[in-house]
């Protein structure tokens, strides 16, 4: 019992606590899919009197637990290791890994084995607003929430389902490290496992379409980033448009364009990672006229309802921002909706972090959007390597861009260096409460710490 009242303390966001809850006219949900989208809505939902029902074709926990994040974290840990000289055996890093995903998963198990859930091992299908079939059964429901989650995007490049040629997916599952890996797109998922598979001794060239690597986040903070895994001995071709992949694994062949001119390059293994696409596939939804964009299930942006039904689609199958913890927290969203509650949950306030050393991290407008939308802004930055803190680590390498408006309000943070991410979420906090430059700087923090670097920024 101490075990699932623990997972509602993590689960169930603090500020819903003491919101004052409407007429209640639903009383059952549908969810299908158990990622983090699914698994911590169920949890929601029933916290507060819905009977849950939810449904899993795969393994509890989604892509994020199972093939995702967690796992791509836990190889990003033992590759900070292995650059500081600890021997490394893949075999057991990928045993820790395997470890760390169980565990994990025997959690988000028993989360669904609570009362008020029931948790189905089975595919569902919809048949319309408040029914779904799945393995022998009919079930109903008075709402239902898609959260099925993405696949990786397979690009209609020639010899793209060779032998060797892989998903993050299959990528995680090897048994030992490539010799050569080549890795097509330098978005996150490219960029963390050309840094894991570099620090585990493989020779990793990376293909980026784009100018840049990390296209979405500020260009001076991607730039940075792809310089210090220059120094680490990643290879990269930006504008690089690639033709075919050709012969048989482990004597793999990208033949790329870069420039006008024609190159290739050899591989043991080949890394697709061009992005995401929902998973809308084979689950009835044209059969009940949903609509679907090119970036996923189409749904009104504050509720997550889908127009016209008594359905929602949350996390990445609607396509508005494919990062765990916005599944997680439109979850929330649409769970507030059907309780006619009110919250004051920032869905455009959206941090995300890449794991690479260093990290990179981010919330809010790039500098380049401020431009181009001719935006007012103040640009502060400040350079990890006066951080006390950061020179006792051995790790000044970063910088730190804090964005105000006219106003002094702060509106962005965008981070290269130890611990961004962390650095990042302080930032987005005070996002969300409005804080202005001015006030951070008041704020007492402990010294030494990598955060002393906003109050010099």
């Amino acid at each position: 019992m101490c075990r699932i009242h623990l997972f509602f303390r993590i689960f169930a966001p603090a500020n819903h606590q003491t919101t004052i809850i409407m007429e209640q006219n639903v009383k059952s949900l549908i969810i299908i899919g158990s990622g983090p989208g699914g698994y911590k809505a169920a949890a929601y939902a029933a916290s507060n009197g819905i009977s849950v029902t939810v449904f899993e074709a795969h393994e509890a926990g989604g892509t994020c637990l199972n093939s995702g994040c967690i796992p791509t974290k836990a190889l990003c840990h033992d590759a900070g290791l292995a650059r500081l000289g600890v021997p490394t055996d893949f075999s057991v890093v990928r045993q820790r890994k395997d470890a760390i995903v169980a565990q994990l998963r025997n959690g988000v198990e028993s989360l669904l084995a609570q009362p008020g859930i029931t948790f189905v091992r089975e595919r569902a299908t919809i048949v319309d607003d408040h029914t779904v079939v799945a393995g022998d059964g009919t079930y109903t429901a008075d709402r239902i929430i898609i959260a099925t989650g993405s696949k990786a995007k397979l690009p209609p490049i020639p010899g793209i389902n060779l032998p060797g040629v892989m998903t993050s997916t299959e990528l995680l599952a090897l048994t030992e490290v490539p010799r050569r890996l080549v890795i097509i797109g330098a978005g996150v998922i490219g960029l963390e496992f050309a840094d894991v598979f570099a620090a585990m001794g493989a020779e990793v060239t990376v293909l980026e379409f784009m100018r840049e690597c990390l296209p979405q986040m500020d260009s001076d903070i991607a730039k940075r980033l792809r310089k210090q895994l220059e120094r680490k001995g990643i290879a990269f071709e930006l504008g690089a448009q690639v033709k075919d992949i050709t012969g048989s694994a482990p004597q793999l062949s990208v033949a790329y364009e870069r420039k006008g001119k024609p190159l290739s390059t050899e591989a043991d293994t080949v890394l697709v990672a061009t992005g995401r696409a929902a998973c809308v596939d084979d689950f009835g939804l044209e059969a009940i006229g949903v609509e679907v964009s090119r970036r996923g299930i189409v749904v009104e942006p504050h509720t997550m309802r889908i127009p016209g039904h008594d359905i929602y689609a949350i996390g990445d199958v609607n396509g508005l921002q494919m990062l765990a913890h916005a599944a997680t927290f439109q979850g929330y969203r649409a769970v507030n909706d059907m309780l006619g509650r009110t919250d004051s949950i920032r869905l455009d306030v959206m941090p995300a972090a890449v794991f690479t050393q260093p990290e990179a991290a981010a919330v809010g407008p790039t500098e380049d959007q401020l431009k181009a939308e001719g935006a007012a802004y103040v640009c502060h930055k400040r350079f990890f390597r006066s951080n006390g803190k950061a020179l006792a680590m051995g790790q000044t390498e970063g910088i730190v861009k804090l964005i105000t408006d006219t106003d002094d309000r702060i509106i962005a943070c965008h981070v290269l260096g130890p611990h961004a991410a962390d650095i990042v979420q302080e930032v987005a906090a005070l996002i969300c409460c409005n804080a202005t430059l001015a006030q951070l700087r008041d704020i007492v923090h402990i010294h030494p710490t990598l955060a002393e670097v906003l109050l010099e920024a």
